[in-house]
């Protein structure tokens, strides 16, 4: 069987289109999978829920019956337990593997979605600040606020968003890995960006008239 790249028609993975002329590819990566299960789908909660209902059953079941009706009380739960965090992390899986963030010298790309994929594209001169929350492990989160009138539908760009700020969306790198690296890369790049000269079209200056010199 042949294999089939989904995003083969882009002419660089994660953008659209080529980028423009002068601008360059600064960093790409994607979520960590591990980390994106813990962060956006709950993985601990759930299992630590889990893990508390084969303790509580298996104790009813030792309390009746001793080793075999724990046992028999507690597995199911247990099974059922593996079964929602496989299916959380395969989840995650898909989401990280679908998903491209961009760092170029004049912006940053996101191309995100499982089921529906869209990118969405924030220039520097559209974000406002960002935002590094760093794990131990170097994994981390980069926040950013967007200026003026832009809007961000929440649902539509979950999990890749700042849990819980529905009003006003603020798109995320999440648990990105060496993630203090790349939010230097992206303070550098937007540095350099806003410092560059901006060079507008006026109007040509109009000549002066020679002046005639005469020698006595």
């Amino acid at each position: 069987m042949d294999d089939h790249d989904d995003f083969a028609f882009e002419p660089i993975p994660g953008l659209p289109a080529l980028p423009p002329k002068g601008e360059e590819v600064l960093w790409q990566g994607r979520p960590d999978t591990l980390a994106l299960a813990r962060e956006a789908f709950g993985l601990v909660w759930v299992a630590v829920y889990f893990v508390g209902l084969v303790l509580w059953r298996g104790s009813v079941g030792w309390a009746e019956g001793g080793a075999a009706m724990a046992a028999a009380m507690g597995i199911p739960y247990a099974l059922l337990g593996a079964a929602a965090c496989g299916l959380l992390l395969l989840l995650a899986f898909a989401q990280a593997r679908t998903t491209v963030y961009t760092v170029t010298t004049a912006r940053v790309a996101m191309r995100i979605g499982a089921a529906l994929s869209i990118t969405l594209n924030l220039p520097f001169a559209k974000i406002g600040t960002g935002r590094l929350a760093l794990r131990k492990n170097g994994t981390g989160t980069i926040v950013l606020e967007t200026l003026g009138s832009t809007r961000i539908s929440y649902l539509v760009c979950w999990p890749h968003v700042r849990p819980l700020h529905v009003l006003r969306t603020q798109p995320a790198l999440r648990c990105i890995p060496d993630a203090a690296r790349v939010a230097r890369l992206m303070a550098d790049a937007a540095e350099a960006r806003f410092s560059l000269p901006v060079v507008s079209r006026t109007a040509p200056v109009p000549r002066a008239p020679a002046t005639a010199i005469a020698a006595e």
